[in-house]
């Protein structure tokens, strides 16, 4: 039996089509989620591909939309819970150029980062660069593109203070163009590219100068405070539920007792109850049925009803 034979038609259309710009090394078949994801759980994907540059991604975008073949396009999982039974479409990641960080020419505080590297990388780029500003962000896992699509924040900052403009391309892969911070109406975890389907690209940031060395302490010191209150040593995908009106998620799911809480191979953390760790050879199940739990008896308790932070990829609360 072929490895293509319970695909469906649009999505193998589309990966016949793929090849075409990329190369077959980076089109993976039944590539397993648990090994891009930060939770370390969930099953295949139809496809995953690694697209390096603008071109390769805005090809294969026209492939899987013209097709109207399910797919999705991610930063580095850790905000992701897959379904046991993976996903049936197409996931797209950002390789390549979009790794790339550079300060500008004319301004060496402005500094350019492709949508695919890592806030660490980000970090240690603009700490040895002597560029303040981004402390607060120096430990959030995860890439710019996502941090940017979801306006993630920590320690009081969120990516907006820092973003200046971003590129962008549509769900198509048409329609390049400049954002600029305005435009990206960030909000709590929210931007104007979620709410619009749009692809991040790149970001321009608008940095201050300051001692390296000055600006390394900060960042050690907010990483000693993250590794001594969360609970880093285990895989997860961050906050497991938003921040609600009046209150934070992990006081309340503390009030309601339920750190240490478990189901199989997950487990709301005795370190910090707002995360959902897999202790172990959770699945997704284990995590929902986790979440499910926290959910009801939070609102039982507090009359208070938790939205999720994670995103759920082919499975629901």
């Amino acid at each position: 039996m072929s490895k293509y034979d319970n695909m469906e038609k649009t999505v193998l259309s589309a990966i016949e089509d793929i090849y075409k710009s990329v190369p077959a090394e980076r089109v993976l078949i039944d590539e397993p989620m648990s090994r891009h994801t930060s939770f370390r759980i969930g099953g295949p994907a139809a496809a995953f591909v690694t697209v390096n540059n603008e071109e390769e991604l805005a090809s294969v975008m026209r492939a899987v939309s013209g097709r109207v073949a399910e797919h999705m396009v991610i930063g580095n999982g850790s905000n992701l819970l897959v379904s046991d039974d993976g996903y049936p479409g197409i996931m797209i990641k950002l390789g390549g150029d979009f790794e790339s960080i550079e300060t500008d020419a004319d301004d060496p505080c402005r500094v350019t980062a492709g949508a695919a590297i890592l806030m660490s990388r980000t970090s240690a780029f603009l700490t040895e660069h002597g560029l303040s500003g981004f402390e607060f962000a120096s430990g959030i896992p995860g890439s710019i593109g996502g941090a940017v699509f979801m306006n993630a924040g920590a320690y009081g900052g969120e990516i907006k203070d820092v973003v200046e403009t971003v590129r962008v391309m549509n769900a198509d892969g048409s329609g390049l163009r400049t954002l600029s911070n305005a435009d990206m109406q960030f909000a709590y975890r929210h931007s104007a590219a979620e709410a619009g389907g749009m692809l991040i690209l790149s970001a321009k940031m608008k940095l201050t100068p300051d001692d390296p060395e000055k600006i390394a302490e900060r960042v050690a010191e907010l990483q000693f405070k993250r590794n001594s209150k969360q609970p880093v040593n285990y895989p997860s995908a961050g906050s497991t539920f938003k921040r609600p009106v009046g209150g934070f998620a992990a006081a309340l799911i503390e009030q309601s007792g339920l750190k240490g809480f478990s189901v199989g191979g997950a487990q709301v953390s005795e370190k910090h109850s707002g995360f959902v760790i897999n202790t172990g050879g959770a699945s997704c199940e284990d995590v929902l049925a986790v979440m499910r739990h926290v959910r009801e008896k939070v609102l039982e308790d507090s009359g208070i009803l938790l939205e999720p932070e994670v995103r759920l990829i082919n499975c629901s609360l």
